[in-house]
């Protein structure tokens, strides 16, 4: 089962955060892994903003981000979100790491 964790951001402000898979006694190894990750007005909603991710394997760490044009692109609101991790196996294992929704607010200074 995934992590849920409610995130805020600013509207037209770059953002990142991390995603720490090891826990107190082991690391997960993300070798051969990929990421991936979307942001949603809803569930249900066709349109989408994707997550820039970068896998820190020696780390067991997932760094997720967006430039400031896609936090610009969004409009000031909730949002629900999550990040997934995909094996390279012929049959690929899907795993939700994190889930939750997004707070965006919004910004007064624009070009």
């Amino acid at each position: 089962m995934a992590t849920y964790s409610n995130l805020f951001l600013d509207q037209g402000s770059t953002f990142s955060f991390s995603v720490d898979l090891s826990t107190e006694t082991s690391s997960v190894d993300l070798t051969n892994y990929t990421a991936r990750g979307q942001i949603r007005k809803s569930y249900t909603s066709i349109n989408s903003v994707d997550f820039n991710i970068q896998i820190d394997v020696v780390n067991s760490e997932l760094v997720a981000s967006l430039t400031s044009d896609q936090t610009g692109s969004l409009k000031a609101g909730r949002y629900v979100y999550d990040i997934e991790i995909l094996s390279s196996d012929p049959t690929p294992i899907v795993i939700r790491v994190l889930e939750g929704q997004i707070d965006v607010t919004p910004r007064v200074s624009r070009s």
